[in-house]
């Protein structure tokens, strides 16, 4: 195949945002402490270029190139739009942390944005290969950002654990996929749904990988009962890593779920469903539980995020276009809800302290009563109280859920809800009703605060109005 500029517009994002990160990379080499900031507007330029040229690139069919290895669709669309923007909001929280503790370098952005490119990768992968190599992208430069606080214990032990976890996860999914590639002798996402549709493979392979890689996907997620590193890592690595860690990735899972699950071994919904259904109400009820008992701010919020993700398979195993675009809405809602909140703790760490307790929260209201507003908006969201966002997040999923008449479920879900929803207002009431412990005002830079507004408010307005980011996801799925 002869190819041109139009035969590339499709991957024209990835293309640009690789050249921009080598580019910034370079330049980051000859630049002193003082003009550090400079990698880190340059950052934010090659993640607005990506945005522009995905928007650029849209449309409203699909394009299959590279010899079927890289797809765009709707869906790889609105997906990489979500996590560019997301990741701009991450950079910004970032940067007056990483600078308060001394360790503002280009590594960060740069490993950020390469982490980036991998998940857009796995976003238009429409092949085992393809998808392979962009979590693998990924997961390479998280092990960095983990441990990039060199003198923190805490940062060097959780990079340890994340990476022996991670190869283990990587593993079972490479496993898994040789075995769906030893029954259907193909690596192409449409062809082996199609060979498994014609069903002439063995079925005891076929689920026998089936397992492997849904073990593989719920370790991304953070899912039970494969969440073990999830608290220990977002505990040990700086906020400003816990926060990009937390937020996008998210949105690949997502995509990594649908790619291989629907578009690849749909044929097999009956076995991967059950399997989803076990693990959602799992991550629902541990989750949830635990992070009442938690102390620790970053602990509570990830086993937050390990209750969040048992929402997300509800409308994945649903088995529904409804159900997959409400997963879709819900995922890209809490990315955004995590980047604000753990943006919130990034700017109570003073001084080179990270503020990692819930009491650090105490008296927020007296010191910034914006800020507060801003956390207390994000926190009702995750909770899922009206009128934020969360609030019809949760809505949607539980509607396709009962759409397949799975009640019962359905009802677990509002149950663990009601219990999750204690220490979210806990935390709420600690800002507003509690005394400070530390009385200085709060003081953060222009563009920390300006992001931080369109956060908290964005929690606001698409929970008034989300008929616009929901039409997105439908039309990405053609429900």
């Amino acid at each position: 195949m002869e190819y041109n500029l139009t035969t590339l517009t499709p991957v024209l994002p990835e293309i640009f945002l690789l050249a921009a990160t080598c580019l910034i990379l370079v330049i980051d080499l000859f630049l002193s402490e003082r003009t550090r900031l400079l990698t880190y507007g340059l950052s934010l330029a090659a993640l607005i270029g990506a945005v522009a040229l995905t928007q650029y690139a849209a449309g409203p069919g699909r394009q299959v190139i590279l010899d079927g290895s890289f797809v765009r669709d709707p869906m790889a669309d609105v997906l990489k739009t979500g996590l560019l923007l997301v990741t701009l909001f991450a950079f910004v929280y970032a940067k007056d942390y990483l600078r308060a503790l001394g360790i503002l370098r280009g590594e960060y952005f740069v490993l950020g944005l390469f982490a980036v490119l991998g998940m857009m990768v796995m976003i238009s992968a429409n092949s085992f290969l393809t998808v392979y190599l962009g979590l693998e992208l990924l997961a390479l430069c998280l092990y960095a950002l983990v441990a990039f606080h060199r003198d923190s214990n805490n940062g060097a032990e959780a990079a340890m654990k994340y990476f022996v976890l991670g190869a283990l996860a990587s593993g079972m999914l490479l496993y898994g996929i040789s075995m769906i590639y030893g029954a259907t002798g193909q690596l192409s996402f449409p062809e082996v749904a199609k060979v498994i549709t014609g069903g002439t493979a063995d079925q005891t392979v076929l689920v026998f990988g089936l397992v492997f890689i849904v073990i593989g996907i719920s370790f991304k997620f953070g899912a039970v009962p494969f969440h073990m590193w999830v608290p220990d890592v977002y505990h040990g690595a700086p906020t400003a890593v816990t926060l990009f860690l937390g937020s996008a990735p998210k949105i690949a899972a997502f995509a990594l779920a649908i790619r291989l699950l629907v578009d690849g071994l749909g044929g097999l919904i009956v076995q991967w469903q059950d399997m989803l259904i076990i693990m959602s109400v799992l991550s629902m009820a541990l989750g949830n539980v635990i992070a009442i008992a938690q102390t620790n701010l970053k602990r509570m919020l990830a086993y937050s995020t390990i209750s969040h993700v048992g929402f997300i398979f509800l409308g994945l195993l649903a088995g529904t276009d409804k159900g997959y675009s409400a997963a879709m809405f819900y995922a890209i809602v809490y990315a955004l809800t995590a980047a604000g909140g753990f943006g919130v703790v990034t700017m109570l760490s003073r001084n080179g302290v990270d503020a990692e307790n819930i009491h650090d929260l105490k008296g927020l209201n007296d010191r910034s009563p914006w800020l507060a507003f801003m956390m207390m908006l994000i926190l009702f969201s995750m909770a899922g109280v009206p009128p934020t966002v969360g609030f019809f997040a949760k809505l949607f999923v539980l509607d396709a859920v009962i759409s397949i008449d799975m009640v019962w479920l359905a009802g677990v879900a509002v149950f663990f809800s009601i219990i999750g929803a204690f220490y979210y207002i806990r935390a709420v009431k600690v800002m507003y009703f509690d005394k400070p412990i530390d009385a200085r005002p709060l003081v953060s830079s222009a563009d920390t605060r300006v992001m931080m507004s369109v956060n908290g408010l964005a929690m606001l307005g698409f929970g008034m109005f989300p008929a616009g980011l929901l039409a997105a996801c439908r039309a990405a799925f053609g429900a």
